[in-house]
């Protein structure tokens, strides 16, 4: 399999075996129009399989979204063929938009205008709760 390297663009690298697409589809990489590539279950140097994530483009990825989706993904940002920035993305405290509370009394299903906010309550478990009803995500 080749996959070309890219000159300028973004590197997901180290995501959980088997959570590439759904990373992709959370991001909305669909809707990009340029080269993306998802290669699953690919040999780390560890030994470990992991999903990697190529964009063949500079774009602003919302890292709350890979914090969510799967804590301790590195993106690599790529200029001119090198990694102008790495970073080690984490679990965020604060999620604004990125997942909807599955309460149907919650505020949120009758007042539209309102933001879907969700805090971190437990890192360790991965737990987050709805900042107006309190339901866990």
């Amino acid at each position: 399999m080749n996959i070309e390297p890219i000159v300028n663009g973004v590197v997901i690298d180290h995501i959980t075996a088997g959570q590439g697409m759904r990373l992709y589809e959370l991001l909305g990489l669909d809707k990009l129009d340029c080269s993306v590539a998802v290669i699953k279950n690919a040999m780390g140097k560890r030994g470990l399989r992991k999903d990697i994530i190529k964009i063949d483009q500079e774009i602003d990825l919302d890292l709350d979204v890979i914090g969510y989706a799967d804590p301790g993904v590195t993106v690599n940002f790529i200029k001119d063929g090198k990694v102008a920035e790495k970073r080690t993305i984490d679990m965020p405290e604060k999620l604004v938009d990125v997942i909807k509370c599955r309460n149907p009394r919650c505020i949120t299903g009758t007042e539209q205008e309102l933001r879907h906010i969700f805090i971190l309550t437990d890192r360790k478990n991965k737990v987050y709760r709805c900042m107006y009803c309190e339901t866990q995500a």
